[in-house]
């Protein structure tokens, strides 16, 4: 996932600039660390001397410098020209936006109520001067003018990319609206501000708040041993010593779920961990859910859209929300037939533990564990020794070394926000510097949850020089206890595979201006990088590179992986399923052409309902903790995943068909993707590496959908 600045960035001049900025060490106090050029090995973060107090003068700052550039720009007397206008826009900020995302960043990763404090007062701030910029006239004027005279200028292809990105979003932000609908306008953006703040907080919120007590050994049957260690730290730290503490984290759910002999307990998490916003307390969302979605749809038709749907899709691949809908209507049938049949192996094995009833969903990975471990002879904790934190990251570097040439160095004078991060010096095969990556692994309370990349600067081109990016991923495994290293489950080996491939495509960026750099590219287009990385992770001659006994060294086994690779298409009902539930339940929030009066809950039950979701399966994410859609910048764009699912197998299918590090395509992809950012349309830049539109089949191949294929063809 590609995180967002909590803070309203301006797409005006998207520098995200962490680097030095001679102007800014003449603005406001000179002792504020982030006022001042970042004097700092790879102009990383000050994060050593970066205090909570240093934030909001530091923003209010940046936004009164932003206003002095964008003046200058909207009243220069010179006739209007792309260096005068759209570059100067395209440098302007610099100093807003590297405080914004330093902001952004700890507000995710690292954040405490001072902070959260901080973003409340300043996201109606941000909001009021992002409006500012994108509805004054005469600024617009002078990009309507670049615009207008463009087929005059001789500019080159990326400068006309710039320029289109530049006038769109003047448009699409409501530049030739009245006066009365601007003001409307700014009205909307200011309240859904304030609406995605509170609900990512809310959520945050629940997740600290609940724990799973357990004081009697004997409810901890099933459990793993490395599970049942945590648990207990986990409650010594809480000072309730001698008992187990489970928590809403996926490191703790999800393996209680897969586990747990108690039935009862096992619905009791589930049943917390499902209803996360929706308590009815002071951290409920359901309130917030609708809200968005009807001001999002208000915004919309402001604009001159059917509905907010159609507003975000019109910058994608996909084009527009029947498109996109196509698709995920196309491969719900296969699916939903597929996890019907798993449900039916469940309730099989249950009424064998004399279990009566429907399949509930606190059921499902549980019994999947069981017929998994029968129908393949494997068991997940047989699998975790092979992959420890450490062995899969040299395996990832390994890869990406043997994809692009890469190198990496850890760097231990590197100031750091976290003592669980590292950071890494990146560079090409002669040395040369990439980029600088900073990674942090571990769950903590004040750490939202998932697993995301995001950047502190993005690459850019300044004097004929290319600008090294700062590149952030973060995830949420369990951090080890005692002397025992963090161990993966493969799903989790995915998820970092993932991430890190998100991370190439932002430090791998070679682009002149860095509002287009690295993932500044259309949803459905940003994780084809990180998908297509995934597809390394299973493969036999991969394995073998990084799948290591962590006591023994031992290299995982061919018997092993053979199992790994028979039970790829196992549970991939239930997984495609509850995915595209989520994403039809985001299309349906966002294709609506007025406001949604039901309350949030008979919404999302009224459209599963529609789509004949069975009730052993919820949406992967409910309404109520939907962060991706309602705090996460992927409203209407969920369904990218799978659209770039098509993609990545595709893609995967070029090097799996030949070799897996064949240089040749690795040397395309490269080039046309992981270097070409947002400067050309993404089929264009998909072509150009695969020589033709990408092919569903490989995709149903990889999830055992294979009888979808003649669906998809009608």
């Amino acid at each position: 996932m590609i995180t967002k600045t909590v803070l309203i960035l301006t797409t005006v001049g998207m520098s995200l600039l962490s680097g030095n900025d001679d102007r800014s060490e003449k603005n406001g106090d000179p002792t504020n660390p982030l006022l001042a050029a970042y004097n700092t090995p790879y102009e990383v973060p000050p994060f050593h001397l970066i205090k909570n107090e240093h934030f909001k003068p530091a923003l209010l700052e940046g936004i009164k410098v932003h206003q002095k550039e964008i003046d200058a720009i909207a009243d220069n007397p010179a006739k209007p020209t792309f260096d005068n206008t759209i570059l100067a826009l395209e440098n302007a900020g610099q100093l807003l936006n590297r405080v914004a995302t330093v902001f952004g960043n700890m507000s995710s990763a690292n954040t405490n109520d001072q902070l959260q404090t901080i973003a409340q007062e300043m996201a109606p701030i941000s909001s009021k001067h992002n409006d500012n910029i994108y509805l004054n006239e005469k600024l617009f004027a002078r990009v309507k003018a670049v615009w207008d005279t463009q087929k005059t200028l001789k500019l080159t292809p990326e400068q006309t990319r710039l320029l289109e990105k530049k006038y769109k979003a003047f448009v699409r932000s409501g530049a030739n609206l009245s006066e009365t609908d601007k003001e409307k306008l700014r009205k909307i953006n200011s309240e859904l501000s304030l609406l995605s703040l509170k609900f990512g907080n809310n959520i945050l919120k629940e997740n600290n708040a609940y724990e799973l007590v357990i004081d009697k050994k004997a409810d901890l049957a099933g459990l793993p041993d490395e599970l049942i260690v945590a648990a207990a730290a986990k409650a010594k730290a809480a000072g309730k010593e001698g008992k187990w503490v489970f928590t809403l984290s996926n490191s703790s759910v999800m393996p209680f779920l897969q586990y747990a002999d108690n039935r009862e307990l096992r619905k009791q998490i589930w049943t917390a961990y499902q209803n996360r916003g929706n308590n009815n307390n002071e951290f409920d969302n359901k309130q917030n859910v609708i809200q968005m979605a009807n001001l999002r749809g208000e915004k919309a038709r402001l604009l001159g859209y059917k509905n907010h749907a159609a507003y975000v899709l019109e910058e994608s691949m996909a084009k527009t929300p029947e498109k996109a809908t196509e698709l995920l209507n196309k491969l719900w049938k296969p699916a939903l037939e597929k996890s019907k049949q798993e449900t039916a192996d469940i309730k099989k094995m249950m009424a064998a533990d004399g279990v009566s009833g429907e399949v509930q969903p606190y059921d499902w990975r549980y019994y999947t564990e069981k017929i998994r471990k029968e129908r393949y002879n494997l068991d997940e904790q047989e699998v975790k020794p092979y992959f420890s934190i450490a062995n899969v990251q040299k395996g990832i570097f390994k890869v990406t070394e043997n994809l692009y040439g890469l190198k990496f160095e850890e760097l231990k004078d590197v100031p750091k926000y976290h003592d669980d991060v590292t950071v890494w010096k990146v560079m090409e095969k002669d040395g040369t510097e990439v980029g600088t990556l900073y990674m942090d692994f571990y769950s903590r309370s004040s750490k939202n949850g998932g697993a995301w990349m995001t950047s502190y600067r993005p690459q850019r081109m300044e004097n004929g020089k290319r600008i090294p990016p700062v590149i952030s991923i973060v995830c949420n495994y369990s951090k080890p206890v005692g002397d025992a290293p963090t161990l993966l489950t493969f799903d989790e080996t995915t998820t970092f595979f993932h991430e890190f491939g998100h991370a190439l495509h932002g430090l791998l960026s070679n682009v002149n201006y860095q509002s287009m750099a690295g993932t500044a590219v259309p949803r459905d287009f940003v994780e084809l990088p990180s998908q297509v990385m995934e597809n390394w992770a299973a493969e036999p001659e991969v394995l073998k590179m990084y799948a290591k006994h962590y006591q023994t060294g031992a290299v995982i086994p061919d018997a092993l992986i053979e199992k790994l690779q028979k039970s790829g298409t196992f549970d991939q009902g239930f997984a495609t399923v509850e995915y595209l539930a989520a994403s039809l339940l985001d299309m349906e929030y966002h294709t609506q052409t007025g406001n949604i009066s039901q309350d949030a809950n008979t919404f999302e039950a009224n459209a599963m309902k529609k789509i004949g979701l069975t009730g052993a399966i919820i949406p992967r994410y409910r309404s109520t903790y939907f962060s991706h859609i309602f705090s996460g910048g992927y409203s209407a764009g969920y369904y990218s995943y799978i659209w770039s699912g098509v993609l990545d197998t595709d893609a995967f299918e070029a090097f799996k068909s030949t070799t897996l590090f064949n240089q040749e395509k690795a040397k395309a992809f490269r080039k046309y993707v992981l270097e070409k950012g947002g400067t050309e349309d993404p089929m264009i830049l998909y072509k150009k590496f695969r020589g033709e539109e990408p092919n569903i089949t490989p995709l149903l191949n990889k999830r055992g959908l294979n009888n979808g294929a003649k669906l998809l063809k009608n």
